[in-house]
């Protein structure tokens, strides 16, 4: 017999072979496995949607796939308690939750990602036109801080 069920001299199968708890029971990060250039996430964005309309997919529901309000206000809670335990202290009018819009370091992140700030935007294009070699290399060395968010950026450049 090629496949027998059992074979003789092996240790008995377990169910958990073994395991690392670096904070009992507490579940994985919830966050996105990878970055995607904008046109392969809308392509991708595009495609579950697809997906979802004809019922092959469906959103998760799972806590650590979709964390909800009331999983992050016992995560808040948890925090706060452990900057207790070590005299540190949170003040909460420097505090917002639950926020659509955070604009940071000349982001503005949001639950589609991470974009420029408008501002910027802006900004970049009221800068002069270069004339010389060194401010061509000044201008690009700007724009080049946003290639992430420009397709074909060194098309353009």
């Amino acid at each position: 017999e090629v496949f027998p069920e059992d074979l003789p001299g092996l240790p008995p199968a377990r169910p958990v072979e073994f395991q690392i708890d670096l904070i009992p029971g507490d579940a994985p990060v919830a966050r996105a496995p990878y970055r995607l250039a904008p046109s392969k996430m809308k392509e991708l964005s595009e495609q579950l949607q697809e997906l979802s309309d004809k019922g092959f997919i469906r959103p998760s529901s799972s806590p650590w796939g979709a964390p909800n309000e009331n999983d992050h206000e016992e995560h808040l809670k948890a925090i706060f308690g452990l900057l207790k335990e070590e005299k540190l202290y949170v003040k909460f009018s420097k505090c917002e939750f639950w926020i659509p819009k955070v604009q940071f370091l000349g982001y503005v992140i949001d639950s589609q990602g991470i974009h420029v700030d408008p501002a910027k935007i802006e900004s970049i294009k009221d800068w002069a036109s270069p004339k010389t070699p060194t401010e061509i290399r000044q201008f690009l060395g700007l724009a080049g801080y946003y290639r992430r968010f420009i397709e074909g950026f060194s098309k353009i450049a």
